[in-house]
């Protein structure tokens, strides 16, 4: 049960490190607008962060928003509930990193031109680097996710069962008292 804790740490992290690179690979093009490694970086593999602060923006106009509103704390009640041992900061922190993830991947969609054309590809795809980065988050999001469930649906089982063995004693107790009382 120790690791399957353990592992709840890596959705907020991931999210929190590929936020972080964004954040880093944009305050970087400020500073040299003319390499094309850099632009590369930031158009095709954070490409996904610029479309979600596309979105976010119109709510929220705070450059760095997606860091430091929202990934750093996710991980911070992350790593709170690594060093607490307490199960609500990371159910917390993966709901919220799982429910960030569905967020970008809803942002990639949006800047998408729609046709009226019949298409079997209903939803556009980022490629290469951009596509791994959108899968390793929403993947190690999604399975942080399903480890806090687990753990909580264990969790749940072992109260029935602790219930239902003291429900077990005590009818038992019930029956033998009854039984005494027949016989005497």
């Amino acid at each position: 049960m120790n690791r399957l804790f353990k592992l709840q740490f890596l959705g907020p992290f991931a999210l929190f490190a590929a936020t972080l690179c964004a954040e880093l690979a944009a305050r970087a093009l400020e500073y040299d607008p003319g390499s094309e490694l850099l632009w590369f970086i930031n158009l095709r593999i954070f490409g996904i962060f610029q479309r979600s602060h596309a979105m976010l923006s119109g709510f929220v106009a705070i450059d760095g928003f997606q860091f430091f509103g929202l990934a750093l704390p996710m991980f911070l009640l992350a790593c709170l509930g690594l060093v607490a041992k307490s199960r609500l900061p990371f159910t917390v922190a993966t709901h919220l990193s799982a429910a960030y993830a569905g967020f970008l991947v809803l942002s990639w969609q949006a800047g998408v031109p729609t046709t009226t054309q019949a298409s079997l590809v209903s939803i556009a795809v980022p490629s290469g680097a951009g596509l791994y980065l959108m899968t390793t988050i929403l993947g190690s999001c999604l399975l942080s996710f399903a480890v806090t469930h687990l753990l909580y649906f264990r969790a749940v089982r072992n109260e029935i069962r602790a219930v239902a063995t003291w429900l077990q004693a005590f009818l038992s107790r019930c029956y033998s008292r009854m039984a005494t009382a027949k016989g005497s």
